[in-house]
């Protein structure tokens, strides 16, 4: 199971910037499909961005053109630059990694197994 800690979260103007950093304990982290993703009030998580062992990434057609997702193996560590937020991005946003090394499924919501505690972005109008 890798552990992973969040940080970067807050309350931004609609329009603003939020950069979230995503700490992973353990090997193999170069080795691992990480992504984002955020639960609004709801049952659902929605997969926001993935990036692939080798740089491939993935965004949901909500967040195109304004996030970002970025790895930096040395450090353990994913990123995820928002940018142009919206009052509708407004949601907890989880860390999450694949356990299997050899997984495609960085763009599937069901294709990460371990998550973070969460942090909380505020958007507001």
């Amino acid at each position: 199971q890798v552990q992973l800690v969040e940080s970067g979260g807050g309350l931004v103007q609609a329009g603003g910037s939020l950069r979230l950093s995503c700490t992973a304990s353990g090997r193999s982290f170069s080795r691992r499909n990480m992504g984002w993703l955020r639960q609004a009030p709801g049952p659902e998580r929605e997969l926001v961005a993935g990036i692939s062992r080798n740089g491939n990434t993935y965004y949901a057609d909500s967040v195109k053109g304004r996030f970002t997702i970025s790895r930096d193996n040395a450090k353990n560590t994913v990123y995820l630059q928002m940018s142009s937020l919206k009052p509708e991005d407004t949601a907890i946003y989880y860390c999450a990694a694949d356990r299997n090394l050899f997984s495609s499924n960085y763009y599937r919501a069901d294709g990460y197994d371990d998550w973070g505690q969460g942090t909380q972005v505020t958007v507001s109008s």
